[in-house]
């Protein structure tokens, strides 16, 4: 038996195959204009795969579009999923910071994985992974080049933390031929330090794991790390902590 866990978040739908140890498949799609077409076709193909491994399944949802999905057994809150997700890829963290598509938020477990108190920031895109996309269209780059392009630049201060804001701010700041970089590293440290302040409003513990989109990019880790002053891990299925968290306790509960 297999569990399948979906994720399916404001930027990006995440889905995994998990066997009660280990992802056995993982996907991701955008999750563009239809949330419920996008889920359903994820869950078909890893039910599918599922299949042709010979194995039954059983399904949770968590996410903005947990509810999407007619198939699903189970659907929990993303604050549960991402904080089991993140306690079984890293084993004993206790902090889980996730930056999301349009969303931030911090979680405090306990010593069994169990939510004890989160914080969630919903109100505004600046500071999240959409954000970042804006900034970087307009300096025309690939996002996912941010690490090259921003790891060792001099940060130039951003001080609007308002995306349309920050948009202008950014405009301005071309016209005066600040190099774009300078500007990509500013805003990595922007956000840094916001959801540094954010995260100390909970009692931090001496490891932070980093979930989210923005999990995969060094430059952040990095700069998380500096403002908050603490170790900051992740790990190169942090992605997926949401799915995987959602994936694990839907095999547990199956058994």
């Amino acid at each position: 038996m297999y569990s399948i866990g979906i994720d399916s978040g404001s930027s990006t739908t995440k889905g995994v195959l998990y066997d009660g140890e280990n992802v056995v498949y993982k996907l991701i799609l955008p999750t563009g204009a239809n949330p419920k077409r996008t889920i359903k076709s994820l869950y078909e193909t890893l039910n599918s795969k599922a299949q042709d491994l010979g194995h039954e399944t059983y399904t949770v949802t968590t996410g903005y579009g947990r509810d999407l999905l007619a198939e699903a057994d189970k659907k929990i809150t993303e604050i549960t999923c991402h904080g089991r997700g993140a306690a079984t890829l890293v084993e004993g963290v206790r902090t889980v910071v996730d930056i999301g598509g349009q969303d931030s938020k911090v979680i405090q477990l306990d010593k069994d994985k169990n939510v004890m108190d989160f914080l969630m920031n919903d109100k505004c895109a600046a500071g999240t992974g959409r954000f970042v996309e804006v900034i970087m269209r307009l300096l025309h780059q690939d996002l996912f080049d941010l690490d090259t392009y921003a790891q060792h630049a001099d940060p130039i201060k951003i001080s609007s933390m308002c995306t349309v804001f920050a948009e202008s701010e950014v405009v301005g700041l071309l016209a005066q031929d600040i190099p774009g970089d300078r500007i990509a590293r500013g805003v990595v440290s922007s956000i840094s330090e916001r959801t540094s302040h954010f995260t100390k409003r909970l009692a931090v513990e001496d490891r932070v794991f980093f979930s989210g989109g923005l999990s995969q990019f060094e430059v952040f880790r990095s700069e998380l790390s500096h403002h908050l002053g603490l170790e900051v891990v992740t790990h190169e299925l942090a992605q997926f902590t949401g799915a995987i968290g959602a994936a694990n306790i839907g095999f547990r509960k199956y058994k």
